[in-house]
């Protein structure tokens, strides 16, 4: 882009997570081998659910859709990052940012819409184990996620078009692998300020309902939990949770610290910090759910030896 600040961008440079060519190397071999290990890992997730009807149930049908929907958010940013180093090149267009920005804003918003709905399952089965058939009817289920669906589009949907509506004049170097609403909105020459209220008032409700909505199931759990008169009893019930709770803890812990607040406070640790939420969590899903799980251990073994 030339000088003029009054010149419309019409493509940013994504300058990748460091400035080093040696060290670029190294971050696309990784990018690489997380990338295939994520849409592997999830896809065997799926294939084993479709295929063992003992795992046609609510907590893995949502799963199911984790999965998929961990596959669509890795493959919104990782390919292009992937595709310009291979290409030598660094640049995005305009219309390709925004598209990424409105998939970006959809599937982190369901990744944590499916979470919620995950542990108001796991309440269900364990504080009404008797009523969990009657209450988690499959049309109930279908329902929660066509819901999750429209609301994180129609979030998304906002948030991208109040981006649109910014100028952005001669600086277009954004100082990550992908178009992440933060950093682009500090390259704006507008007031950015709608954009922000919308974050902290849309965006936080939006965001913080399905937190709030796996903090009181889970302190309904552990209230029923500790009412357990054996600890074999304790540690079943706990059992169930565990992985859920540890992709909880991995996915929020790293969202909380990076977009609850201004985008003008955005630096370099919060970039890493989205590598976790956006790579890194998509990746080790598949892991966290099928190491500690028998049955998906069970289903993913029969695929192998089919195979």
């Amino acid at each position: 882009m030339d000088g003029d600040n009054q010149t419309t961008v019409a493509e940013f440079l994504l300058l990748g997570l460091s400035g080093k060519s040696e060290q670029e190397e190294v971050v696309f071999g990784m990018f690489v081998g997380m990338y295939l290990v994520t849409i592997s890992g999830n896809f065997l997730i799926i294939l084993a659910i479709s295929c063992d009807l003992r795992l046609h149930t609510p907590m893995y049908f949502f799963l199911a859709n984790l999965s998929s929907v961990d596959i669509c958010f890795s493959s919104v940013t990782v390919p292009k990052a992937l595709v310009n180093h291979i290409l030598g090149s660094k640049t995005i267009s305009y219309t390709e940012c925004m598209i990424q920005i409105y998939f970006f804003i959809t599937f982190i918003n369901m990744d944590g819409f499916l979470l919620s709905v995950m542990a108001y399952d796991r309440y269900v089965a364990i504080c009404h184990p008797l009523h969990y058939t009657m209450m988690m009817r499959p049309r109930l289920c279908v329902l929660l996620v066509a819901m999750s669906w429209a609301i994180t589009n129609l979030h998304a949907l906002l948030h991208t078009l109040l981006m649109v509506r910014l100028t952005f004049c001669s600086h277009n170097a954004v100082r990550h692998f992908f178009c992440d609403p933060y950093p682009i909105l500090k390259l704006s020459c507008s007031d950015t300020f709608i954009n922000d209220l919308m974050v902290f008032t849309v965006g936080g409700v939006v965001f913080l309902t399905p937190f709030s909505c796996i903090v009181v199931s889970y302190a309904y759990i552990f209230s029923k939990v500790l009412k357990i008169p054996s600890a074999r009893g304790i540690r079943k019930a706990l059992s169930t949770c565990g992985s859920h709770l540890t992709v909880v803890s991995l996915f929020y812990g790293a969202i909380l610290g990076v977009y609850m607040r201004p985008s003008s406070s955005y630096s370099l640790q919060d970039t890493v910090a989205t590598v976790i939420f956006t790579v890194v969590t998509p990746l080790v899903n598949p892991f966290i759910y099928s190491l500690r799980n028998q049955d998906m251990k069970g289903a993913l073994r029969k695929i192998i030896l089919r195979s």
